[in-house]
């Protein structure tokens, strides 16, 4: 869906998105919070539902969906953040989840990004983690149909 801003959002498999879904993971997470490539390439984005934002012909956002429901892999690259595209990625990935029969969604929220989800409807649990060096909580958000 394109919007007055330019950015548009879509739903890719990770053979059609690869290379664009690896570069921003890579700027964003291994490169700028350097998490161990191992760590990032986990092995399960074949299986995945991806979402991707454009900005003209330049990828600035993804992020995915696992078939237990498990969103992840959010991220935006710098200089883009704070213009409204990782909540539409999210809601994009929400709506792909509900669209396919899911009643919630969850995430391991970086506790830097509790607020962003929260806004989003989402709900934080148990204690806070350790993954890839970097402090996470458990966040749970039912999707009506």
């Amino acid at each position: 869906m394109l919007r007055s801003d330019g950015v548009h959002i879509a739903t890719v498999t990770w053979r059609d998105g690869e290379r664009e879904l690896a570069d921003i993971r890579r700027r964003v997470f291994i490169d700028e919070q350097q998490v161990p490539e191992d760590l990032e390439w986990d092995g399960l984005d074949a299986g995945a539902l991806h979402v991707i934002a454009h900005a003209g012909d330049t990828a600035v956002a993804c992020g995915r969906l696992l078939d237990d429901g498990h969103i992840g892999r959010m991220a935006v690259v710098a200089g883009w953040r704070g213009r409204g595209i990782g909540r539409r990625v999210l809601d994009a990935l929400m709506d792909a989840a509900r669209d396919r029969g899911d009643t919630e969604v969850f995430l391991h929220a970086q506790t830097s990004a509790i607020g962003f989800y929260e806004k989003a409807g989402f709900l934080a649990e148990g204690p806070e983690f350790m993954d890839a060096g970097i402090p996470h909580r458990t966040m749970r958000r039912a999707l009506r149909p």
